[in-house]
């Protein structure tokens, strides 16, 4: 049985940031890491950004060190917190003194349409699609959310016929505020996207070589194929059935343990307080794969970091684009201060005069800042905050 004084439990950014956490702490102690996927560890972002815009493959994976014992195409079936040992789906074995999680989650699937459905996360993913691309077909993108609307963009750019169906208002409703989603169902289209807003699709079948798509009110769409970016479900079972306390993720404490001794869990999966936003979160983003990854990894080796990163986000739209960070909740009050509306310029997001999250739309480099701001006390009104960012 292969044994680790450093024990991770997936192969992607996390699982690799986790490494080089470990190593800037203890830069000898033996490291195994377990991945599902066939790859080494890679950068996921590119996969709806720059490899559609020419990123060579080879740039995106993470280099992993030689120093570490990778273990690929395998996934671990059981934890044995008791006597430190994991079972992968082979039956083989692994010894631990120190476990991390970093089991990332597994895309929401629909009800119906099988393998024919893409359901976009992965490498495999992106080549898969790719490779559809590379002649001209009618792609219809389900969800209008994160991954729909670069997915849409990128197929779109490809000189693609795209069709987006969504059931909220606008494209990015959950996060945006009313007008600007509404802004971004007409600047898809204009950019040749058919925006099927506030339409929920209830049935995809094949009908010889097209797809049929039928929606709640009773349209049907004929498409050559489909992709899928309707969330993902954390990866929670494993840690579950070890007696892990799992809600809305894996639970852990300010310095990334679990309840379980010796148990950590960072990345999609681990749900951690926010000091800063005063609330428990669980974050889908890389920035935050990347600093939970390393503090994990720190943590795991000795150092006792509380993990308090405020992480942020960012997308390409087209020509428009964005960085975000904190809590993007449209429902909290929203005051848009625009250099050029819808353009450029920063929207705010408050709760009794705190500002909760800010969202930078084509303002770039300012993230500290707005992180600052969200710590913040405040009070904060539209007048304090109007012209704050520019650039």
């Amino acid at each position: 049985m292969p044994q680790f004084k450093y024990l991770i439990i997936g192969g992607g950014m996390t699982a690799d940031s986790a490494r080089a956490g470990i190593r800037e702490v203890d830069p000898n102690g033996s490291i195994g890491m377990i991945g599902a996927e066939a790859h080494p560890p890679y950068d996921r972002p590119p996969l709806s950004k720059g490899m559609w815009k020419g990123k060579p493959l080879e740039k995106i994976f993470r280099q992993t060190s030689e120093d570490v014992q990778v273990f690929l195409g395998k996934s671990v079936v059981s934890i044995n917190p008791e006597e430190k040992r994991v079972e992968d789906d082979q039956g083989e074995g692994y010894s631990y003194e120190k476990l991390l999680l970093a089991t990332g989650g597994t895309p929401r699937k629909l009800p119906f349409g099988g393998e024919d459905v893409i359901y976009f996360r992965t490498l495999d993913d992106f080549k898969r699609l790719y490779e559809l691309s590379e002649g001209k077909a009618r792609f219809a993108v389900i969800g209008g959310g994160f991954i729909g609307s670069e997915i849409a963009s990128a197929l779109a750019n490809r000189d693609q016929e795209v069709m987006m169906a969504f059931p909220e208002e606008g494209i990015g409703s959950l996060i945006f505020p009313p007008d600007l989603a509404l802004y971004l169902n007409n600047y898809y289209r204009q950019n040749g996207v058919e925006v099927l807003a506030r339409e929920l699709v209830s049935g995809i079948e094949k009908r010889g070589d097209k797809m049929v798509l039928t929606t709640k009110s009773g349209q049907e769409h004929l498409v050559d194929h489909v992709v899928a970016g309707i969330g993902i479900i954390p990866n929670t079972s494993l840690a579950e059935a070890a007696g892990i306390q799992v809600e809305n993720g894996i639970v852990i404490d300010d310095h990334m343990q679990t309840n379980k001794a010796d148990i950590y869990a960072a990345g999609d999966v681990a749900n951690f307080y926010s000091p800063i936003l005063d609330m428990r979160l669980r974050v889908e983003h890389e920035d935050n794969a990347l600093a939970s990854g390393r503090i994990a990894g720190r943590n795991m080796a000795g150092d006792t970091l509380p993990y308090e990163h405020l992480s942020m986000f960012y997308s390409d739209l087209f020509e428009l684009g964005y960085e975000a960070v904190g809590e993007l909740n449209p429902k909290l009050e929203t005051y848009s201060d625009w250099q050029d509306p819808f353009q450029k310029g920063v929207v705010y997001y408050l709760d009794g005069g705190r500002v909760r999250g800010v969202l930078l739309w084509n303002v770039w480099g300012q993230v500290d800042q707005a992180r600052d701001l969200i710590a913040d006390p405040g009070p904060f009104t539209i007048e304090n905050l109007k012209g704050r960012f520019s650039g």
